[in-house]
């Protein structure tokens, strides 16, 4: 397996829109000039920016989570540019961008150290060979504070690791349950 540079990404969203929308470079500013959590392709990954669709955990129903029976009672649902996450609680967004990940690609996730630093974890489980749709991301706030993640900004980046040989079962001939998801997808049992 090797990890893919910056020519590999671009052919890729170019060839087989692996990527859409998909940024070449790495855009530090709005068109105002105003400063951003920078996003688009860097030396061997692609910083991928949250969308403005969140659900913030709430425990208002006093439930108990449950990966076999979620309720979605669960989160609170918020649309903006701004979310704040509450104290030592967690949210859940999807990316702005929509993946097509290839045979022999696996691709992992890693948070941005600007909110690694802040303490919130931006975790994402890998996405396997064939899988396509929008990102479910999950931040942890860790702190006793409240914490912002901003919308169209970049909030994870996206490492791609190609195989010298093709897999036996792609994510795609498993039919897996989250396969071709839009918007911030819940747990599935």
């Amino acid at each position: 397996m090797s990890i893919k540079s910056d020519h590999w990404i671009r052919r890729m969203a170019e060839q087989q829109r692996m990527i859409e929308p998909f940024e070449p470079g790495q855009v530090k500013q709005n068109a105002s000039g105003g400063r951003l959590i920078s996003y688009g392709t860097s030396s061997y990954g692609y910083d991928v920016r949250c969308a403005a669709e969140f659900k913030i955990f709430t425990n208002i129903n006093s439930t108990i989570v449950d990966p076999k029976n979620f309720e979605s009672g669960n989160f609170v649902d918020f649309n903006g540019d701004v979310c704040i996450i509450p104290p030592n609680s967690f949210a859940l967004a999807r990316t702005v961008e929509y993946f097509r990940i290839p045979r022999k690609v696996l691709t992992i996730c890693l948070g941005k150290s600007t909110y690694a630093r802040c303490g919130i974890i931006v975790n994402v489980t890998p996405l396997e060979p064939e899988w396509e749709g929008h990102v479910t991301l999950e931040f942890s706030n860790t702190t006793p504070l409240p914490a912002r993640i901003y919308a169209n900004e970049g909030v994870a980046q996206m490492l791609f690791l190609e195989s010298d040989e093709e897999c036996a079962t792609s994510y795609k001939d498993r039919a897996g349950k989250y396969m071709g998801q839009q918007g911030v997808t819940l747990p599935r049992a």
